[in-house]
């Protein structure tokens, strides 16, 4: 279809692109028609554009339906920055600055309002509506409708009311992951009539899927060593729990490897702190939970490295999706342990409704059957979403012969490259950095600073790409500026002077800040804060971690002769009842020792006195040794 030019237009107008991606025009013609719509694009195809352009053609409103009050407002902000009216009507919001969103919604003055599904449940919601302009709905993450979904919310089955509350409104239903039997779910439960169908090739043939089943004592190594290697752009790594994200962190700290957490438990202020840190490249590694990534609009993301089996292929597809948005080369590398499986065998069989514990072990067995073929891991992914694959081997996987050379051999050893060959299709093209690395050291301080002052994440102030073309072929004009990708009207208002500054200022000699001095690792910071007199549960304060973190750090330091036992830490009871299983059980498993003792005793004070008792083992030991040596 050629390009449509109203639309292209508007896009280069509003976005600063000069073409549409695969399907959006067609998308965006289909809701323009009035159809109802279901589109399944893989993360990083650009299903929020489709949405987003039919309400500035249209002069109405788009009613977008999410289930994260963060991805709304960071939406929200990015469509403000290109000149867009958009907003996010939440509980969180005083009263007043309600009353007034929905009165100039009412008078047409949003072009996308952003309402979550508990939201549009309430009668007074579906009332307000009817007196909106309204151009269509948009149910973003739409597979949480569906039971089979790997991210089922039962507040998205309420929006089945949709087509009963307003037959005549278009529908349009968004998702990245979901299965032919969740496509028909999310078609059943929306009652969509006569829809218009756009389903994404599920091949994303710029990632490269590296699948190995590690020992406890070798899963760090590796990690250390890939983290290394991807020293050009950002890594996500994804952990099962707070705890590990916590111990995570604090390894790579103890390498020289500055790392960001990012879990469910940091308020919501620390949380969007870090994410910012991440996303302006303060710091190029982040840690998290599933808690982190919907919505992310990084493209600068060479790795992704899973340290515990996914749920479900759906979820590793969309955490492995982000990875490699900008089309260039990326790893998506999943480093498991047998205990991974026994403990989502577990979790299924906790689950007590049947049809749920069905749809688990369901997701559990396919899981396995995934990570344990020897079959192509992209032709695995695409058979699963029910899309047929026309290739016997990619040579993007481990299956099919790819291995990164961080696995092949030590990181070290490896030259540096600075050229990369990516396969798109049929066509192979380079892509070398060809920019003056202390410009964009400088281009990244100058987006950060404007992001703080603006108050809103660095990429809504620029892109990785917008970044990369300034550094390599600096603008002198506002209209170089307005040819940058991502620039279009409103933002090359916003910002073009500023970037013509900030060049001006380069060229004559002004630099990014120095970084700032190297900080005590988390294990020396520990250690001091003990020293000093501290608590346990005052350390965990201080250094933002849990306790059963700093416990095990402590336990370490007792391990390897580093800090000395105190008898005060635990009452003598608890420690001679946990001596007593020691000698029937061993030192070597934690479980079985505390399987034998009452249940006030804590894993953590269990851990302290092993710690405690591999220590005087490990120095008798040595006694014994030197004794021998003197006899001989």
């Amino acid at each position: 279809m050629a390009l449509s030019p109203d639309l292209g237009k508007i896009l280069r107008q509003y976005w600063g692109y000069d073409s549409f991606r695969p399907l959006q025009e067609r998308i965006i013609h289909s809701l323009l028609g009035g159809h109802d719509t279901c589109v399944v694009m893989p993360t990083g195809g650009g299903k929020s554009l489709c949405y987003q352009v039919p309400p500035i053609v249209l002069h109405k409103t788009v009613v977008v339906i999410s289930p994260l009050i963060a991805l709304m407002q960071d939406q929200a902000t990015q469509l403000a920055q290109i000149g867009i009216s958009a907003t996010v009507l939440n509980s969180t919001l005083p009263a007043g600055e309600q009353s007034a969103i929905m009165r100039k919604a009412r008078q047409g003055e949003y072009r996308l309002i952003y309402l979550s599904p508990e939201r549009l449940a309430r009668p007074d919601t579906i009332g307000w509506l009817r007196g909106v302009p309204l151009a269509l709905f948009a149910i973003d993450e739409a597979h949480c409708i569906s039971e089979w979904g790997h991210e089922f919310r039962p507040e998205y089955r309420q929006l089945s009311c949709l087509r009963k509350d307003f037959p005549d409104c278009p529908i349009a239903a968004f998702t990245a992951s979901a299965t032919q039997r969740v496509r028909h779910d999310i078609l059943t439960q929306l009652q969509l009539h006569d829809p218009h169908k756009y389903i994404a090739s599920f091949h994303r043939a710029n990632l490269r899927y590296v699948v190995k089943l590690c020992e406890p004592h070798s899963q760090s190594n590796l990690l250390l060593r890939a983290v290394r290697q991807y020293d050009e752009g950002n890594v996500i790594i994804y952990v099962p729990t707070i705890a590990r994200v916590e111990e995570t962190v604090d390894l790579l700290a103890e390498h020289g490897i500055g790392a960001i957490p990012y879990h469910g438990q940091m308020d919501a202020d620390a949380r969007r702190a870090n994410q910012e840190r991440w996303m302006s490249d303060e710091c190029r590694v982040l840690v998290g939970t599933i808690a982190f990534g919907l919505g992310i609009n990084k493209a600068s993301v060479r790795a992704v490295i899973h340290l515990a089996l996914p749920k479900s292929i759906e979820q590793y597809y969309q955490e492995a999706g982000r990875a490699g948005r900008d089309g260039l080369p990326a790893d998506c590398v999943m480093l498991w342990q047998t205990r991974d499986a026994g403990l989502l065998a577990y979790f299924a069989g906790q689950i007590q409704d049947p049809a749920e514990r069905q749809r688990a072990w369901e997701r559990y067995r396919i899981l396995r059957e995934f990570v344990e073929s020897n079959d192509c891991r992209h032709k695995r992914i695409c058979r699963h979403f029910g899309e047929t694959t026309k290739w016997e081997s990619c040579s993007a996987c481990d299956a099919c012969g790819y291995e990164p050379a961080w696995l092949a051999r030590p990181a070290q050893l490896r030259p540096r490259r600075r050229e990369i060959v990516v396969a798109t299709g049929d066509v192979a093209h380079r892509a070398q950095w060809t920019g003056d690395p202390e410009l964009r050291e400088y281009l990244r301080e100058w987006r950060r600073n404007t992001a703080r002052q603006q108050n809103v994440p660095a990429y809504v102030v620029m892109q990785d790409a917008s970044l990369k073309q300034i550094c390599q072929n600096p603008p002198t004009s506002l209209a170089e500026v307005r040819r940058v990708i991502g620039f279009g009207n409103h933002k090359t208002k916003l910002y073009g002077r500023q970037i013509l500054e900030a060049l001006r200022k380069f060229r004559e000699g002004d630099r990014a800040a120095p970084l700032p001095e190297k900080k005590p690792t988390p294990l020396e910071e520990t250690k001091r804060l003990l020293a000093e007199g501290n608590t346990f549960a005052q350390i965990a304060a201080i250094r933002g971690r849990q306790l059963g973190t700093i416990i095990g750090n402590i336990a370490t330091f007792i391990e390897q002769g580093e800090v000395d036992f105190q008898s005060t830490w635990i009452s003598a009871n608890k420690q001679t009842a946990i001596e007593s299983a020691c000698a029937r059980v061993g030192l070597e498993w934690l479980k079985p020792i505390k399987d034998g003792l009452p249940k006030e005793i804590t894993y953590d004070e269990i851990r302290l006195v092993v710690a405690h008792m591999r220590r005087l083992k490990a120095t008798s030991g040595q006694k014994t040794d030197r004794s021998k040596a003197a006899i001989d």
